[in-house]
């Protein structure tokens, strides 16, 4: 299903709109028309996230990742063992939580702005248009060179 779906959007020939309205994470994030597929625009509600992965799914991973690392090494995970990978995994949860926020985001320009939902058709309506717009205008290379004043 995911690779048929990502070969219809890479082969799509429309224009590109992507609207990020919740949580936006990893391959489905590319999936659904990402930054890798470069589409034309790019708005997210002030619901969206976005991140390679989830910050609790990600400080879980990494919490048995670490579990998994002390038990190779043959340390017995006593209660400061414990207590350091929760202390581990909350700071990367946090962390992965505020970088995941829309307006962090927005502010690195990873999308085009963050827009209200209840102006979501009049933003795509107008993405629409320029859309069309664009296909239709010829483009006529500069002949001229600069002309300073």
């Amino acid at each position: 299903g995911g690779a048929k779906m990502v070969t219809a959007v890479a082969t799509a020939q429309v224009p590109k709109i992507t609207m990020l309205i919740g949580g936006s994470f990893g391959a489905g994030n590319y999936g659904m028309c990402g930054r890798g597929f470069d589409p034309r625009f790019i708005f997210s509600w002030p619901s969206a996230r976005t991140a390679v992965m989830g910050g609790a799914q990600a400080a879980m991973v990494m919490e048995m990742v670490g579990r998994g690392k002390l038990g190779r090494q043959g340390v017995a995970l006593d209660d400061k063992a414990e207590a350091g990978l929760k202390a581990m995994s909350d700071q990367l949860r946090r962390r992965l939580d505020a970088e995941s926020h829309v307006l962090f985001g927005s502010a690195r320009l990873w999308d085009d702005g963050i827009i209200d939902p209840r102006d979501t058709r009049q933003v795509l309506a107008t993405c629409l248009a320029l859309a069309e717009e664009a296909a239709r205008r010829v483009l006529r290379p500069n002949t001229f060179g600069i002309a300073r004043m």
